[in-house]
C-alpha cells in the first residue's frame, strides 16, 4: 500500500506540492463509517464520480465540509492502491469549483445551525496516466515475476492495470524466447482481458452530458450470470469441512498499515462470524481518522465481502455437480437430482440458482441462512408425501423459470429485485400443498378455506406460511433488504403465486392477449412474470416424453388419492380424481390443446413483444443462446425483421400429443373390446 501524501497551498517559505503529514485534513475524526460512506458513496459511485483532469489549486480557501474545516487548503491528495486520489474543496456557491463533465447529485443539505457547506470533488489519476512517460519494466522485474494467477487482485481494482501490464510484457518476452506454456499463457491473457473490459465500463459508465436526456433508444443490457457454486468449490473433497469466513482467514491480506484498526474491527464485524457474539454497544460505532481512511474502506468493502461470500458457499456433491451441468437445458430431469441429491433437489437447485443469477452476493443473503431457508422449505413440500405437489415439482418449476429467464433473454429486461423476487417466488409457489385442489378445500370445508374465504384457497396459504419463515431469524433471507426493497419484493412474490391459481387461466390469457394486439403494448412486469411463472407450473406437457409421462403419473396418483377422500366423505368427484373412469390419453391430449399449447404460445409472444424492442438496436450481438432475430417476409414487398425466441416446447407438445393419440386409439380398441366380452357378445364366425 502507498504511503499517504497530502498536497496543499502552504504558508509562504514552504515549497508547493511538498509533502506534509501534520497537514493532512482531519474532516471525520467523529464521524462514523456510515457517515462517510453515505457522504463519499465510496464503495460504489466513487468510480463513476472520478474526473479525467483535477482542477488546479487556487489560493487558500477556507471551506466547511462534515462541521469541519479546510484551513488554507483546497485540495488533499493520497494514494490508494497504485491510484491517485485528489479531494478538491469548493466554497459555497460553487465559485472556484471545478468544471464536472458528469452530473452529480446535489450534496446533502446543512445541519441545524451549520454554515453553508461548499462542495468535494474527488479526482482519480492512475498512477501510470500521471506520468508523461510510462519506463517500461527492466529485465530482473521480469525475471522476478511469477506467473501464478491465484493471487492476483480483483479486476477491477486500480492495480490490476499495472499487474496486466507487467505480465503482458513478460508473456511478449517469453513468446519470443519460445519459453511460455499454453495453458499458463491462456490464464494470464484471460485476466488481462477481464481488466480491459472492466476498464472499459468503468470509462464509459455514466458519460452522458447534462443537456443529453438519460432516456435514450432501448438498448439490451446483457447480464452475465456468476460462476456456479460447485465450480468454486472444491468438490474433490465432499466431506471437507467447511471454511468459516473468520477475520483471520478473510482479512489477511489487509496490511495492519494499510487500513487503521477500526476499519478492520468494522470489517470483521459486518462480513464475517467471528464477532458476530461480541456485543458493541448501541452507541459506539466505528471512527475514522481521515478521508482516505474511509475511501480506502470503501474499496476494500465489496472484495472483502466477496472473498467471504465465496469462500462460504456450500459444498455441492459429486453426483449433483454432474446433473447441474445439464441445467441450461429445457428438459432438465430434475428426477436425476433428486437422486442425486439424496432427495434435496430444492435445496441445490435453489442455491445454484440465487448464487448464479448474484442475488447471494446483490443482496447479501448469509449463506447459511440461505441454507437453512431452501432446508425447510423442502421440509415443507415433503410435509403431506403428495406423488406430485412436492420438493421434485418446485425444483422442476424453479429450473423452467431459470430457462425463460436465460435463455430468452428476459433477464435482461428485468431488475435485480425483480430476479429474486421471480426465482424465489418459483422456489416456494407451491410451499406446503396438500395434495388436493381449492375445490377440494371448499367442498371439504377445510380450516384453510375459512381462513381464506373460498378464495386462492392454496396460493394464499403458500405465500402466508413463506413469509412466516422468513421471519424466523434463522431463515430471513431478505434480512438486508431495505423497507422499500422488501415491499417491491412482497408485492412481486404474492403477485406471481397467486397467478398459479387455475381459476385465473383463462382470464389472465385473455387480459394479455387484448394488450398485445394493440399497437404499442407496454407490459407491466409484474403480470409479465406472473405469466411465465404460470406457464412454467403447467410446462410439463411441454417437457421430453420421458419426463412428461413420469410427470403424468404422479399427477393423476394425486387425483386419484383425493378422490379416494371425496369418496369417503360423500362428496361427488372432481375432474379427473375418479380413478375406475379416467381416460388418461384423452386428458393429456385435451390438457395440451386447451391450456398448456395456448399458454406458451402467449407467453412467447409475450417475451418477443417485450425484448423485440431492446434487440433492435443490437442486432448484431444477437448470438446468445435463445435469440435469434428472423427475417421473415411479409405479404407485401417489404421484408420485415423481427425478433424470436426459440421454442424447444413446440417440438415437444407435438412429439407428446402424437404418443397421446396413439395411446388413445389403443385405449379405445382396448375398451371396445371389453365391452363386447361384458355384453356376451363376440364377432359372427363363418360356419
Amino acid at each position: 500500500m502507498d504511503k499517504k501524501a497530502v498536497e496543499s497551498n502552504v504558508p509562504l517559505g514552504q515549497g508547493r506540492g511538498q509533502v506534509h503529514r501534520e497537514r493532512t485534513p482531519d474532516l471525520s475524526s467523529d464521524l462514523s463509517f456510515e457517515e462517510l460512506r453515505n457522504r463519499f458513496d465510496t464503495s460504489a459511485t466513487v468510480r463513476r464520480e472520478i474526473m479525467s483532469k483535477p482542477s488546479t489549486h487556487g489560493s487558500a480557501t477556507r471551506q466547511i465540509v462534515s462541521g469541519k474545516i479546510f484551513k488554507k487548503c483546497k485540495s488533499a491528495t493520497f494514494q490508494i492502491d497504485g491510484a491517485t486520489y485528489t479531494i478538491v474543496a469548493s466554497p459555497p456557491g460553487g465559485a472556484g469549483a471545478p468544471r464536472e463533465e458528469v452530473p452529480r447529485p446535489p450534496p446533502p443539505a446543512p445541519r441545524n445551525g451549520s454554515p453553508k457547506q461548499g462542495a468535494l470533488t474527488i479526482v482519480r489519476r492512475s498512477s501510470s496516466r500521471g506520468k508523461t512517460e510510462s519506463s517500461p519494466p527492466t529485465d530482473e522485474q521480469l525475471d522476478q515475476l511469477d506467473l501464478d494467477t491465484e493471487h492476483l487482485p480483483a479486476v477491477d481494482t486500480p492495480d490490476a492495470c499495472d499487474k496486466a501490464a507487467l505480465r503482458l510484457r513478460y508473456l511478449l518476452r517469453q513468446l519470443n524466447r519460445g519459453e511460455i506454456p499454453a495453458e499458463t499463457l491462456q490464464k494470464n491473457l484471460q485476466y488481462a482481458a477481464k481488466v480491459l473490459e472492466a476498464v472499459y465500463i468503468d470509462e464509459t459508465k455514466d458519460r452522458r452530458g447534462p443537456e443529453q436526456p438519460r432516456m435514450q433508444p432501448a438498448t439490451l443490457h446483457m447480464r452475465r450470470l456468476r460462476t456456479p457454486c460447485w465450480a468454486r468449490c472444491s468438490v474433490e473433497k465432499p466431506n471437507e469441512a467447511k471454511r468459516l469466513a473468520d477475520e483471520d482467514d478473510e482479512l489477511s491480506e489487509v496490511q495492519p498499515d494499510a487500513v487503521p484498526p477500526e476499519v478492520r474491527e468494522w470489517l470483521a464485524s459486518t462480513f464475517t462470524r467471528q464477532l458476530a457474539t461480541a456485543k458493541r454497544k448501541s452507541d459506539e460505532k466505528p471512527k475514522f481518522r481521515s478521508v482516505a481512511h474511509a475511501i480506502r474502506a470503501g474499496i476494500f468493502v465489496d472484495r472483502i465481502y466477496r472473498r467471504v461470500t465465496n469462500t462460504a458457499l456450500m459444498q455441492f456433491p459429486q453426483d449433483v455437480v454432474r446433473v447441474l451441468k445439464t441445467l441450461d437445458e429445457w428438459s432438465f430431469d430434475v428426477f436425476a437430482l433428486h437422486d442425486a441429491s439424496a432427495g434435496q433437489p430444492v435445496k441445490y437447485l435453489g442455491y445454484e440458482l440465487l448464487n448464479r443469477y448474484g442475488m447471494i452476493h446483490k443482496f447479501k443473503v448469509p449463506p447459511t441462512i440461505l441454507e437453512n431457508f431452501l432446508s425447510r422449505i423442502e421440509e415443507g413440500y415433503c410435509k403431506f408425501h403428495n406423488p406430485y405437489h412436492n420438493n421434485l415439482h418446485a425444483a422442476d418449476v424453479a429450473q423452467t423459470v431459470h430457462y425463460m429467464l436465460c435463455q430468452t433473454g428476459l433477464m435482461n429486461w428485468l431488475s435485480d429485485l425483480e430476479i429474486f423476487a421471480t426465482l424465489v417466488a418459483a422456489v416456494i409457489h407451491d410451499f406446503e400443498h396438500t395434495g388436493t385442489t381449492n375445490n377440494f378445500h371448499v367442498m371439504s370445508g377445510s380450516d384453510t378455506a375459512l381462513l381464506y374465504n373460498d378464495r386462492a384457497v392454496l396460493e394464499n396459504h403458500h405465500i402466508s406460511a413463506a413469509f412466516r419463515l422468513i421471519r424466523d431469524e434463522e431463515c430471513n433471507i431478505l434480512q438486508n433488504l431495505s423497507r422499500d426493497e422488501f415491499r417491491e419484493f412482497r408485492t412481486l412474490v404474492i403477485d406471481m403465486v397467486l397467478a398459479t391459481d387455475m381459476s385465473f387461466h383463462f382470464q389472465q390469457l385473455k387480459n394479455m392477449r387484448s394488450l398485445l394486439t394493440l399497437a404499442e403494448p407496454t407490459v407491466d412486469k409484474s403480470k409479465a412474470v406472473s405469466l411465465v411463472l404460470h406457464c412454467c407450473d403447467i410446462s410439463h406437457p411441454a417437457k421430453r416424453w420421458d419426463l412428461h409421462h413420469r410427470w403424468t403419473m404422479s399427477l393423476l396418483d394425486e387425483f386419484f388419492l383425493q378422490g379416494d377422500k371425496e369418496r369417503e366423505l360423500g362428496l361427488p368427484f372432481s375432474p379427473l380424481c375418479d380413478r375406475n373412469n379416467t381416460l388418461v390419453a384423452e386428458s393429456q391430449i385435451g390438457f395440451i390443446d386447451f391450456i398448456v399449447e395456448p399458454s406458451m404460445g402467449v407467453c412467447a409472444d409475450m417475451l418477443e413483444c417485450i425484448l423485440g424492442p431492446l434487440h433492435s438496436s443490437t442486432k448484431n450481438s444477437s448470438s446468445s443462446a435463445g435469440q435469434e432475430p428472423i427475417n421473415e417476409e411479409s405479404t407485401g414487398a417489404e421484408p420485415i425483421s423481427k425478433f424470436k425466441i426459440k421454442k424447444p416446447w413446440v417440438a415437444c407438445l407435438t412429439d407428446n400429443k402424437k404418443i397421446w393419440k396413439e395411446q388413445a386409439a389403443k385405449d379405445a380398441e382396448a375398451r371396445a373390446k371389453l365391452e363386447e366380452e361384458t355384453n356376451g357378445t363376440s364377432p359372427p364366425t363363418e360356419e
